[in-house]
């Protein structure tokens, strides 16, 4: 990290340099070449599925330090969470009720989803929109070729495209909780109109919402251009490192009625004298360094090509302080104490994760007259190994030692290749198909996934059509089958099976200069879907099961209304039904068939809407508004599961002046979270356990819930200097 720090002050000298030297533009807009990093992920106008951008300009607006999916907390069909309650630190999504591990995340094209776990973890790239270009999150399958297959939705994301002229940030932001952002920014411009420098250096930190859900976080960006007609060129290394309070354990109804909704039950315990305490490292702490080369070539007016490696280097342990656990599941001997043996004991472990990614993707694409086509493939690799040792035992407390109770290891090869075909008859119908074949090899040998060696074939075919009604709108349908291998945590608990998906899309969209709207029906139907139990496990991950039939079927509306020459809004709603067909479940020691239930974290209605007003043409006063309907957290439409709908409203303001000395503008922003200071629940758990300690004659089942709470009424705000 120090290296990175260092290297990028150095480079920041090339500015002044720089901003002496004019460069000459030559032909090619500034996004041309850098908008085929992205080519063989993005979705246009001609596809037909369900997709939604943002901006770099929509995402500055309220970029003041909280995590990439709460600044998507708006987008159709969208649901977010947080451990620490305030938007820093462990992040959350949810499209279509999909959780983030069926969420296909490619920054480039190249595939983010950790392989093994196939989540996302935004808090070990903190502050990483501040380097992103655009965004784009496809609902549904989309056109999503590398990584693990999307079975809710697809996001990609394109960084900073390169600039002609030399420029430079400084950002920074304050507010509730403590919380704070740091951001140093630069780009050196095209120097002799061929290469350029770009970089970013954040700090962040904030205390949470919830007791000691503390973040320190770090982050790095570095981005090499090389510009020459057809050629472009881009190497980059970005990455973070974090520690950060744990707070996954969420909180009981008796833990928030005796101690509020803002404590934390991590690392808590009570010591000799019977005093509660709280150990002060019960933390998880991980860096994560990604380095990527793309090559895209533009050969003539008909052909490109993009051929992109890359590497992902990461290392990290967490640490816990456990009360009462088994000596003997820690391969440690009984202790005696005064005469006594015991078997069990508090201890204070850390396990470790050290693991790297690495691979190629590639892709050709072709257009003439009437006809696109693009074909590629990508082939990665990664390793993963996970240890623990013990630190500690409260049997021996004058005693610290570091022994290892385990070690395993885990391989995933991940291969693909793919083609897609976009043809237009007479202007205004459009003919979409796109093939897919994936193989992926999973090997294992932890103590907690047993031996593993299963290797898939999957076969991923869509097809669409769009037929264009006139220049203001066009109506689309779509096919799309996906299948999905387990993850790490699903084969830790039986023996699971892959998932299928038919995806069905039907869709109308409307554009004119003050209005623009999209309709999309959906029918998801699945077979063997991994759906959330609604339970967790010692680490907090999420516990899947396959549900056998299932379906997700829904509609979704979103547009945009300048309604006034200052006024618009940009209103979205989904409405859906999500069932298990005819699910089981143990039960008071038989099997109960239930019939149709509701999936698992699946809100049936999702509306949000952005109300904006700009009596300036460098102000802007907006009112975001998002309401979620009560969804259960457990499959079994158990009253116990259930979490209460909410409503929740912010106040984001942007000003920005411009300079003529000195500085080209500075802006303020302010964010107003919560402004009604509603108490609500975005997340929680929900779990079962078979009890005949009453009566030994009989099981009964038990049902828990615990609760993640989100932070009342809180702010931000920032500014931002420009130069």
């Amino acid at each position: 990290m120090k290296t990175h720090f260092l290297f990028a002050s150095f480079c920041l000298s090339a500015i002044t340099m720089q901003a002496q030297t004019e460069t000459k533009k030559d032909t090619l807009t500034s996004n041309t070449l850098d908008e085929v990093l992205v080519q063989a992920v993005r979705a246009t106008n001609k596809t037909p599925i369900a997709f939604s951008n943002l901006s770099k300009e929509e995402l500055a607006k309220r970029n003041l330090g909280q995590d990439i999916p709460v600044l998507m907390n708006f987008m159709p069909s969208v649901v977010t969470t947080t451990d620490a309650g305030n938007g820093v630190g462990y992040t959350g999504i949810r499209v279509r009720g999909s959780d983030g591990t069926r969420v296909n995340v490619t920054i480039n094209g190249i595939a983010y989803n950790d392989p093994e776990s196939h989540g996302s973890f935004w808090v070990n790239m903190p502050d990483f929109v501040s380097s992103v270009e655009n965004l784009q999150l496809q609902r549904g399958v989309g056109t999503s070729t590398n990584g693990s297959g999307a079975f809710g939705a697809s996001l990609n994301l394109l960084t900073d495209k390169y600039s002609y002229d030399a420029n430079g940030e400084i950002a920074n932001s304050i507010g509730s909780f403590n919380t704070r952002k740091h951001t140093v920014k630069f780009s050196t411009g095209l120097v002799n109109n061929t290469f350029e420098l770009t970089g970013r250096l954040s700090n962040l930190y904030s205390d949470g919402y919830i007791d000691r859900a503390s973040s320190k976080l770090n982050s790095y960006f570095l981005q090499g251009t090389f510009i020459n007609e057809g050629t472009l060129l881009k190497a980059l290394v970005f990455g973070g490192k974090e520690k950060t309070y744990q707070a996954w354990n969420g909180l009981e109804q008796k833990d928030i009625e005796k101690y509020g909704r803002r404590f934390n039950t991590s690392g808590m315990y009570y010591d000799n004298e019977g005093k509660m305490q709280f150990y002060d490292n019960e933390t998880d702490n991980y860096q994560q360094d990604h380095y990527q080369l793309h090559w895209n070539e533009k050969w003539n007016s008909n052909w490109n090509t993009n051929l992109a490696v890359h590497y992902t280097k990461g290392f990290g342990y967490y640490e816990n302080y456990k009360t009462d656990e088994d000596l003997a599941d820690y391969n440690l001997e009984p202790i005696a104490v005064n005469g006594e043996t015991k078997e069990t004991s508090d201890l204070i472990r850390r396990k470790y994760l050290d693991n790297e990614f690495y691979g190629v993707t590639f892709s050709a694409q072709y257009n003439k007259n009437n006809l696109e086509v693009l074909f590629g493939g990508a082939a990665n690799k990664y390793t993963g190994d996970h240890y623990g040792d013990v630190l500690w035992v409260r049997s021996q407390p004058f005693t610290k030692f570091k022994q290892e109770y385990y070690r395993d290891n885990s391989t995933k090869t991940d291969k693909n290749t793919f083609a897609k075909a976009t043809y237009t008859l007479h202007n205004n119908l459009i003919l979409f198909g796109d093939l897919q074949w994936r193989n992926v090899t999973y090997k294992a040998n932890g103590a907690e996934t047993g031996l593993v060696n299963d290797t898939f074939n999957f076969f991923n075919p869509k097809a669409g059509i769009t037929y264009k009604i006139n220049n203001n709108s066009s109506t689309y349908f779509s096919y799309a089958r996906a299948n999905r291998e387990p993850n790490r945590t699903d084969y830790e608990n039986g023996n699971p099976k892959p998932e299928k998906l038919n995806d069905f899309e039907l869709g109308w969209r409307y554009n004119s200069n003050k209005l623009a709207v999209n309709m999309n029906g959906y029918y998801m139907l699945y077979k063997d879907q991994l759906v959330l139990t609604g339970a967790l496990n010692d680490v907090g991950a999420a516990v899947r099961e396959n549900s056998g039939n299932s379906y997700r079927l829904g509609i979704e509306i979103d547009g945009t209304w300048q309604f006034a020459p200052k006024w618009m809004m940009s209103p979205n709603i989904t409405i859906s039904s999500n069932k298990n067909i005819n699910y089981k479940t143990e039960r008071n020691g038989s099997l109960v068939h239930l019939g149709n239930t509701n999936i698992s974290f699946t809100p049936n209605v999702i509306v949000g809407n952005a109300l904006t007003y700009s009596p300036l043409k460098q102000l802007n006063v907006s009112w975001l508004t998002k309401f979620v309907g009560e969804q259960y957290m457990g499959n079994t439409n158990s009253n116990a599961s259930k979490l209460d709908s909410y409503v929740t409203n912010d106040i984001n303001i942007v000003y920005e002046m411009q300079l003529k000395k000195w500085f080209k503008s500075i802006s303020f922003n302010v964010l107003a979270n919560n402004i009604f200071n509603v108490k609500y629940i975005s997340n929680g758990y929900y779990y079962t356990y078979d009890d005949n300690w009453t009566n030994p004659n009989s099981i009964q089942t038990i049902e828990g819930a615990g609760y993640y709470p989100q932070a009342q009424f809180n702010i931000l705000g920032g500014f931002s200097l420009k130069f």
